[in-house]
């Protein structure tokens, strides 16, 4: 009655029945926020946060490459995770230090 291919998904270690499945599908919930903050005023944006956010991302891609099985979504999402922190750290720095250049030749 199902399909071969969608059972083994259904059975597999990683697949729906686990947690495996379902942690890295509510992680995406995290980046696409982060994405989302991209329009977020630079003023807004916090270091410390996203630091943390990028370290998470990183420690989290390195431990799920050991975990069996292993999750190579979770490795995507974490490493996603850690980017989208880069690119708001890269922003908030880059305005940070645009608006000291400002100051300075007032």
């Amino acid at each position: 009655m199902v399909s071969s291919k969608l059972q083994a998904f259904w059975n597999h270690p990683i697949g729906p029945k686990t947690i495996h499945f379902w942690a890295p599908a509510f992680k995406w919930g995290i980046t696409v926020a982060n994405v989302a903050d991209f329009t977020k005023p630079t003023e807004k944006i916090s270091y410390p946060h996203q630091i943390t956010v990028m370290g998470s991302g990183f420690i989290w891609a390195r431990y799920s490459t050991q975990i069996i099985p292993k999750n190579w979504n979770l490795v995507c999402v974490n490493l996603t995770m850690a980017g989208t922190a880069l690119y708001q750290i890269s922003r908030k720095y880059q305005h940070d230090h645009s608006s000291k250049e400002i100051v300075a030749k007032e």
